[in-house]
């Protein structure tokens, strides 16, 4: 087992610092650039609050693209369990 790198993660306007493996850096960015443009894509379409209503608006979007991900092929199975792993990662530094 490799040893946990640490990362700065940007969701919304907030920083978390995670470690993770470093074979899933690479997905972990990627992931986190699709939620962040979605955040932005979100912002500038519909009025929120605050930056929770975006994130949960994102949320939202993405738990409706899962049953898409799951009948593709295994790199949507990659980034659910990447997600995973950074929700567990997160929970854990809150």
């Amino acid at each position: 087992m490799q040893e946990l790198i640490p990362i700065n993660v940007l969701i919304g306007d907030r920083t978390y610092r995670v470690k993770i493996d470093p074979i899933d850096e690479e997905p972990v960015r990627k992931t986190l650039k699709i939620i962040n443009d979605k955040v932005i894509e979100f912002k500038t379409h519909f009025s929120g609050k605050d930056m929770q209503d975006y994130i949960a608006m994102v949320l939202l979007w993405y738990a409706t693209q899962l049953p898409a991900l799951d009948e593709q092929s295994t790199p949507g199975k990659d980034i659910l369990e990447t997600l995973r792993k950074m929700e567990d990662q997160l929970d854990k530094a809150l």
